[in-house]
């Protein structure tokens, strides 16, 4: 069996990773992926569900998780922990799925480091005024956040050149169809098809 690709998939707040996440994971069974759930201490959204978007756990149990060296990664952003369990990581990909890992440049910088062979995609807005509309749009945060969110925004842009692909989600439809051809793509690699079609292969040369 192949083990899957690792796919991290960066973006700023609200250039609209989440929904493009969410509509690609409709299709898992032709991309064969399956989505990494991060542990965090911030708290909960209204519509979001422990185990489903995040694992929600205290600040002293992320702690101790960060002690025992049980992440893959891990961050503070806003004042709250994000982290990628690595033995999570490890298991998903040895039974040959493809993952996708939702983390900022930091994260994706320090898991590029331990997991050369993974693949990197950066989302970017159309427009500054655009992501602030989409910001404002969700009614999630004050304004004071959503400025806190717009200078951490123009940080991670920043960092765009770090990675293997940039889609820019002017329009939902083609980002995700974008999406899709990059992790087709990957599966589509010889060393990849070569363990897949061995018994054609062989049957082709020997005809």
């Amino acid at each position: 069996m192949n083990q899957g690709t690792l796919f991290i998939i960066s973006a700023p707040s609200g250039a609209g990773k989440s929904s493009l996440i969410q509509s690609l994971l409709k299709i898992q069974s032709l991309l064969n992926i399956k989505l990494s759930i991060s542990h965090t201490t911030r708290k909960m959204r209204p519509g979001e569900y422990d185990g489903e978007h995040y694992y929600f756990i205290e600040d002293h149990q992320f702690r101790s998780m960060i002690n025992k060296k049980e992440f893959l990664e891990y961050a503070k952003v806003f004042g709250s922990y994000y982290g990628t369990l690595n033995q999570t990581v490890i298991r998903i990909l040895q039974k040959g799925y493809n993952l996708l890992l939702d983390i900022d440049w930091q994260g994706a910088r320090a898991i590029r480091q331990i997991m050369p062979n993974s693949q990197s995609i950066f989302i970017l807005p159309p427009s500054k005024n655009e992501l602030q509309r989409r910001l404002y749009h969700r009614n999630q945060d004050t304004a004071s956040i959503i400025s806190q969110r717009m200078s951490q925004a123009m940080t991670e842009i920043s960092h765009y050149t770090e990675y293997d692909y940039l889609i820019i989600n002017q329009n939902f439809e083609d980002a995700l169809i974008d999406l899709k051809a990059i992790i087709q793509s990957e599966n589509l690699r010889l060393d990849r098809q070569k363990s897949r079609a061995d018994t054609l292969i062989s049957k082709l040369l020997s005809e």
